[in-house]
């Protein structure tokens, strides 16, 4: 196996960080870097970063134009921007539809803060992902 590289957390909730925290040094992985903060106020590192994935978090966000803004400034230039969310479809469960994205969108966000598309697939039933580059 390769060399493993850091990876960086970031959360609102103490409470998801320690947890995190917990199962790491439980599972012994010592290559995370975790942060509580706000992902409009947070750069974590600068040009440096593989992949920043965002997990059915974008349509929560104040500001999503400034977090997708940080998060191109944190992607090495050839890293990718993966962000899986909610479909903008009527179901039982997950956020209320009036704040979830759509796919055209979200890519349309995404565009406006510099990225270039590369793929947006189904990801199962409820989720859609983008996947971009700087």
């Amino acid at each position: 196996m390769g060399k493993k590289g850091k990876v960086y957390g970031l959360d609102l909730n103490d409470g998801t960080i320690g947890r995190l925290r917990r199962k790491a040094v439980k599972e012994g992985l010592r290559n995370l870097n975790l942060s509580v903060g706000e992902a409009e106020e947070t750069v974590l590192c600068e040009a440096c970063a593989d992949i920043v994935f965002f997990g059915i978090v974008l349509h929560d966000f104040k500001d999503p134009a400034k977090v997708l803004m940080n998060a191109k400034r944190m992607l090495k230039p050839n890293g990718r921007l993966i962000d899986l969310d909610w479909k903008k479809e009527s179901m039982e469960f997950g956020p209320p539809l009036q704040i979830r994205f759509s796919e055209d969108e979200a890519v349309s966000r995404i565009e406006a803060a510099g990225f270039r598309i590369e793929a947006v697939k189904k990801a199962g039933p409820y989720h859609y992902i983008i996947i971009a580059k700087p």
